[in-house]
């Protein structure tokens, strides 16, 4: 499949958005890259006529104008009320993140979204908020707001899987999962986020690139009788268990180093609230993979056509061993 000129150009523009937003030394500046970031991310939703498209992004634009309103809004009042200028932005960075208690949005838009525009949207566009938002963590309040909101999304980001039935709402409440593991690591430690949000984006991006491949879009789905290639039957539910944080598979790495900071400062607290939560996305993450394990059993794969999904798509062997890292090279359970 092609991809259009126009899209390269509008992609190349987001990533100097996000660039220029954190590399930016004054608060004016990270403005500017965040409203690039946004204009250059619209195009590309909207680079086909369907009325889905149109209406995420038109429900992206009005969440992202709101949160920059508030940004701008909070500069104005440095003057009369300073104190409340740093939270203000905190709010609103929070807002464009998708993180609760405004999460409310980050579904909705997933839903109208394809495949590749949701990579785009669970890992490039948190990128600039994040980095600003470890830039704000110099007062306890603005660390207690962020940990508060860290345990709201772990809460919303659980829950909210549960009876969901589309792929892309899943993978939206996934992302807000994992958003509280990273706002955690945001008040902590600065390289640690970073870390974790590598290995996120690497693992949701192999899955979502799977879902894209295989065109699926709903655990229905899943029960297509082509599906019954053992190797490519094991893929997902790997994948799925990588993501939810299930050792020794890869997605614990970052997983356990948050368990360890977190326990050496005493936030057992919000550690008891992530790993609780992080339990149900277990929950729901096995509810997709039951279909494919299902398929491999003898009785049920009978008068299923067998076709070589792994001959016309390599990258497949790569995700499952990626995501199954821990089960061949255990050696970072070892020394961490």
């Amino acid at each position: 499949m092609s991809i259009p000129i126009s899209s390269l150009m509008f992609f190349f523009t987001l990533v100097t958005g996000t660039l220029l937003s954190v590399s930016s030394s004054s608060w004016f500046g990270a403005w500017i890259g965040l409203e690039l970031n946004l204009i250059s991310f619209i195009p590309l939703i909207t680079i086909k006529m369907n009325p889905y498209f149109s209406e995420a992004a038109l429900k992206y634009f009005l969440i992202q104008a709101l949160a920059s309103t508030l940004i701008v809004m909070s500069s104005c009042m440095y003057m009369s009320l300073p104190s409340l200028v740093s939270p203000m932005i905190l709010m609103a960075l929070l807002l464009k993140l998708g993180a609760a208690p405004f999460h409310f949005w980050f579904p909705q838009v997933m839903e109208g979204l394809s495949w590749p525009q949701t990579i785009i949207l669970m890992s490039i566009q948190k990128l600039a908020p994040m980095f600003l938002i470890s830039y704000l963590m110099s007062t306890p309040t603005l660390i207690m707001i962020t940990t508060l909101s860290a345990v709201l999304s772990a809460i919303v980001g659980g829950l909210g899987g549960l009876n969901v039935m589309k792929l892309r709402k899943i993978m939206a409440f996934s992302s807000i999962n994992h958003m509280s593991w990273m706002l955690i690591a945001i008040t902590l430690n600065d390289m640690m986020w970073i870390i974790y949000f590598l290995f996120y984006a690497a693992i949701s991006s192999s899955i979502v690139i799977f879902f894209h491949t295989i065109q699926v879009f709903t655990i229905s789905d899943m029960l297509n009788p082509n599906y019954n290639n053992p190797l490519f039957a094991l893929t997902i539910p790997l994948s799925l268990l990588s993501l939810g944080g299930l050792p020794p598979f890869t997605g614990f790495i970052p997983k356990w180093l948050m368990i360890q900071i977190m326990v050496s400062n005493n936030m057992i607290l919000p550690l008891f609230f992530l790993l609780v939560s992080a339990l149900i996305t277990l929950f729901f993450y096995l509810r997709i993979s039951i279909p494919f394990m299902m398929l491999l059993t003898p009785i049920l794969s009978l008068n299923m056509k067998n076709l070589p999904y792994y001959s016309s798509y390599p990258i497949f062997p790569l995700i499952m061993f990626f995501n199954s890292l821990g089960l061949f090279i255990p050696l970072p359970y070892i020394l961490l």
